[in-house]
């Protein structure tokens, strides 16, 4: 496993992305729970995947949607997982969803009349790449600012980047 630290501007925590070689399979906020929870032995390494994520995170951080994704893997995902994440990924710059709503949408793909938002929340909060996967655009009921692995703080920040509203 090889790992890269990426410096964030003021106001939010710095990033650390790990790989296993060819694909992004972490970016996670330095010194969060996260962390701990994906952050193994890992040799320090600038490689040609983590390049591409610094594009991408230098884009981002200027305030514009960089419009393309770094090579990313995820291991070992359920098919809620998988699901939740795919639509992530298409919550556009600037936008945001709430959980029920992301919860009434797999719902319907999936031809049942209900699903926990609890049950979308546990799988929004297990994302290893965050930003890119943009679980920051994740909010509770009405717009609410809800939990964040990365912090709140760092959550506020990035919606705030992104000139989303949101209630405390």
């Amino acid at each position: 496993m090889y790992r890269f630290r990426y410096k964030t501007p003021e106001g939010f925590s710095d990033l650390v992305m790990m790989s296993g070689g060819e694909y992004l399979s972490a970016l996670l906020f330095e010194g969060s729970e996260d962390t701990e929870k994906y952050a193994g032995e890992c040799e320090e390494k600038l490689l040609p995947v983590f390049e591409e994520t610094v594009k991408w995170l230098d884009i981002y951080f200027g305030g514009k949607d960089p419009g393309f994704l770094p090579k990313m893997e995820f291991a070992g995902l359920s098919d809620m997982r998988a699901e939740v994440t795919e639509r992530m990924l298409r919550i556009p710059f600037g936008e945001s969803v709430t959980y029920g709503q992301l919860a009434s949408e797999i719902a319907a793909k999936r031809g049942i009349p209900k699903m926990s938002a609890q049950a979308v929340g546990g799988a929004v909060g297990n994302n290893p790449i965050c930003i890119i996967v943009p679980c920051h655009r994740v909010l509770g009921a009405n717009g609410k600012l809800t939990g964040y692995g990365g912090g709140l703080e760092n959550k506020k920040a990035l919606l705030m980047l992104e000139g989303i509203e949101f209630k405390e």
